[in-house]
């Protein structure tokens, strides 16, 4: 990525909605050059999407929890994370290093919903144990990171 790149993600990341219009005056582009870069970021998997930051209580989803899952030494991680992705109300799904293997963050309309989650993941061949823990609230998620500086040289 050039630094002209770095900039239009830098942007799209702060305000996606951005037009080409307005990422090219504040680039110093024209709008065709700006199009025509964002269309090769998307192609390089570069920027992966778009989409609407909604605000979970207001779509019903007022429970928020973070599920650690320990892995049973004879099963497969892929098997995991298959039967993991096919339950809607995990959001976030990361590999780790440790004592548990995943840690998935979950939203759930009611404690009661919650406790039928954490039963079915249970219940998934190769999962040993979850340990869950919840979140009184949310002060900030999603929040745009700064891209590292480019490599020397």
């Amino acid at each position: 990525m050039d630094p002209t790149d770095r900039r239009i993600v830098e942007l799209l990341t702060t305000n996606g909605r951005l037009s080409y219009a307005e990422l090219a005056r504040q680039i110093g582009l024209s709008g065709p050059a700006v199009h025509e870069r964002v269309g090769k970021l998307e192609a390089a998997g570069i920027i992966r999407a778009y989409r609407a930051q909604v605000d979970p209580d207001a779509v019903g989803l007022g429970v928020t929890a973070f599920i650690g899952i320990v892995q049973g030494a004879d099963s497969e991680i892929d098997d995991i994370v298959v039967a993991m992705a096919e339950l809607p109300e995990i959001e976030s799904c990361y590999f780790l290093a440790g004592a548990e293997s995943f840690l998935v963050k979950v939203r759930v309309p009611t404690i009661a919903e919650l406790e039928h989650l954490i039963v079915r993941l249970n219940r998934i061949p190769g999962v040993a144990s979850t340990r869950t823990t919840i979140a009184l609230s949310t002060k900030w998620e999603g929040r745009p990171q700064p891209l590292p500086p480019p490599p020397p040289g």
